[in-house]
């Protein structure tokens, strides 16, 4: 008989076949199970991960909650190579997505509280910068590992071949986001690529989420052309692509303070007029008031910021249609998407904090797997139980 815990006893049962040999099969799961960090320790390990600041404290909060006591070092090695596994469930299409398009109807009758309305998905994306670790940096990370464990005086294996630093401080990534009107339902995605690499999320969500059967698609974005240029190479066939509200205002306001000053009321006049024409007359309108506004300007740096203005959203003019977005109830922020953005990237912005690119994007796709409403799914049906 054999005790774990003192208090679960299996028999241990040895068989023996002529030419065979000898044979133990409780041996096989026992040996399995000493090999691999459990299932249920990886999990609180990573949540405990996703609301922390560093690996060390996330390693105290660990055997304070847990009983579990690792270092640091080796809980970041185990909450990366998880994100990792998660990176290549998701690209792989072995974690499903437990909804499509055909869930996402829209409008809710009074009577019955049934969604009656046509089906509707948004699409956002954006870049947000993460900090990367330098060659110089690493090398001091290295120098400060192997001198901790000098002072705890116990024999460790050797550290592995130092990967390469990052050329950059930051490095851009890419998010990549799908939600219905009211986010119920939701899948983002991040990667360290580059804007192909994006676009190649960009329609392994949309095929996943069939986003061709929604009877209204719509995009949402910040105007950055690469994004325009990857929703036109990737064949998203949205039926409408909006410029994010807040970021043309965010334009506006540029070109109002350099030509007004910060607190100027008859500039913030003509700012709040010019929205309210942006918003509910349309770009034409909006144009016959800029470019007569330009010819009075007086001064080379007054009438470059309105000529700056002039430029963003000419580029833009088949981007600006709120009015049209409005009458049909469509969003016309990409407010969800900027959230995303933030959210999955919170953990690797701490104070002094650096990273490896694919150790960052690993993180970053944990988080993602919490935004996505996945993360139940992913720990209970993807990974195997040590039986």
């Amino acid at each position: 008989m054999l005790t774990i815990n003192g208090r679960v006893s299996l028999r241990r049962i040895r068989w023996h076949g002529t030419g065979d040999g000898a044979c133990t099969p409780l041996d096989v799961y026992l040996d399995k199970a000493e090999r691999t960090i459990s299932v249920g320790v990886r999990e609180i390990g990573c949540r405990l991960n996703g609301d922390g600041k560093n690996f060390d404290k996330a390693a105290e909060n660990l055997a304070r909650a847990a009983q579990i006591y690792t270092s640091g070092e080796t809980l970041r090695k185990m909450i990366e190579d998880e994100g990792k596994a998660v990176l290549k469930a998701q690209q792989s299409g072995v974690l499903e997505i437990p909804w499509t398009a055909e869930d996402c109807p829209t409008k809710t009758a009074d009577d019955d509280k049934t969604a009656t309305g046509p089906t509707r998905l948004y699409m956002g994306s954006d870049g947000v910068m993460v900090p990367m670790v330098t060659a110089e940096e690493k090398k001091k990370r290295r120098q400060k590992i192997k001198e901790k464990r000098r002072r705890g005086g116990k024999k460790a294996k050797p550290l592995p071949k130092a990967k390469a630093g990052a050329d950059q401080k930051y490095k851009e990534f890419k998010i990549v986001a799908y939600y219905d009107e009211t986010q119920d339902h939701r899948i983002v995605a991040g990667t360290k690529g580059d804007c192909v690499e994006a676009g190649v999320v960009m329609r392994r969500l949309a095929t996943r989420i069939h986003l061709e059967e929604a009877d209204e698609k719509i995009g949402n974005i910040d105007g950055s052309p690469w994004i325009r240029n990857q929703i036109e190479r990737r064949e998203l066939s949205l039926d409408a692509v909006g410029l994010d509200f807040y970021h043309l205002s965010e334009n506006v306001h540029k070109a109002r303070r350099l030509v007004y000053g910060e607190e100027d009321q008859v500039g913030k006049n003509w700012a709040d007029e010019m929205m309210h024409t942006f918003k509910h007359d349309g770009y034409e309108a909006a144009w016959q008031k800029l470019v007569p506004w330009r010819a009075t300007l007086r001064g080379p740096a007054k009438r470059r910021a309105a000529d700056a203005l002039i430029g963003y959203v000419s580029e833009r003019r088949e981007m600006i249609r709120y009015p049209e977005f409005i009458e049909k109830g469509w969003q016309i922020g990409s407010g969800p998407t900027e959230a995303t953005c933030k959210t999955l990237t919170a953990r690797l912005k701490g104070s002094g904090m650096r990273w490896e690119g694919s150790n960052a994007e690993a993180i970053m796709g944990l988080e993602a797997l919490s935004q996505s409403g996945l993360w139940k799914n992913y720990w209970q049906t993807l990974l195997p139980s040590v039986a």
